[in-house]
């Protein structure tokens, strides 16, 4: 039964690293930049649904929907103030930049939530799922969070091969100049992108929110797996990521309940960079191909 806690946990984990470095995917495939804050967006989501469900207490429905909503809308903020200045005169500060309206959001968050941890409560996480009479250590909400992170990709994929937003998105990625030309606003396309990312973290933030404790730091460590998973799955593959964090998460949740907590960091990230090496494009990533 340890073996499969492990690899329930370690699925759910994986998917919220995959929805995380989805971000990632969405942004770069876009713009050709990335939002470093994402840790942060998922720290947002997770805090905004605590204080609209516990502090005023709204339904959870309703708590869930505008705090990812105001996601979205942090990330429109990180794209016009952290993101598109630096990019329009052709500087890469957009990565300090990026980095540091995450620092200032935690810190916003520290001063007005409060530094101690507080727990969200969910009817999914309250009591572990039996069978026989057999205690198997896994919360129903440990098997949600995969089939959503699953399904989040599945649609991510859908619309950018299937619709006319996805088509206009791929257009931007293969060529900008052209894009323009053809009428497609590039800059509200690399908007909606960042707008995506942090709804993607912050829809991690939430589901995780009742499994681990509800902090202004939670999103550090989150964020920086999180752009691992990214590099690992190859940053130009949605389901590269999705398939890389869910391997993330699974050898981490093993390491952990084999060897101990102590040995988790240093073992996955050990693992990550031999993968790399292996494979320097990722593991289902491509090496970009430029015409002279």
């Amino acid at each position: 039964m340890l073996e499969l806690s492990a690899l329930v946990s370690g699925l759910g984990l994986g998917s919220m690293y995959g929805l995380m470095a989805l971000g990632f995917y969405v942004t770069y495939a876009v713009s050709g930049t990335v939002n470093f804050a994402q840790g942060s967006s998922m720290m947002l989501g997770a805090v905004l649904t605590f204080t609209f469900a516990q502090t005023f207490g709204w339904p959870g429905w309703a708590a869930v929907v505008l705090a990812l909503a105001l996601c979205a809308l942090y990330g429109l903020l990180v794209e016009a103030l952290a993101v598109r200045p630096f990019v329009n005169r052709g500087s890469d500060a957009w990565l300090m930049a990026t980095v540091a309206m995450g620092m200032v959001l935690d810190n916003v968050v520290m001063f007005t939530y409060g530094k101690e941890p507080r727990s969200l409560p969910s009817p999914l996480a309250q009591a572990p799922l039996e069978i026989a009479g057999t205690n198997l250590g896994v919360y129903p909400l440990q098997l949600l969070i995969p089939v959503v992170g699953l399904a989040l990709a599945a649609v991510l994929h859908t619309l950018s091969t299937r619709t006319r937003w996805g088509i206009a998105m791929l257009a931007v990625v293969q060529n900008r100049s052209a894009a323009r030309l053809m009428g497609i606003p590039i800059r509200r396309a690399v908007a909606v992108a960042f707008a995506l990312s942090t709804l993607f973290a912050g829809v991690a933030g939430v589901l995780i929110a009742p499994l681990f404790n509800v902090h202004s730091d939670m999103g550090t460590l989150f964020g920086l797996k999180a752009f691992a998973v990214a590099i690992l799955g190859g940053i130009t593959s949605a389901w590269g990521v999705m398939i890389a964090g869910l391997l993330f998460g699974v050898v981490e949740a093993l390491i952990t309940a084999t060897l101990g907590s102590g040995y988790t960091q240093i073992i996955t990230f050990a693992l990550v960079i031999a993968a790399l090496a292996w494979r320097p494009n990722g593991l289902f990533g491509r090496a970009e191909v430029k015409k002279v």
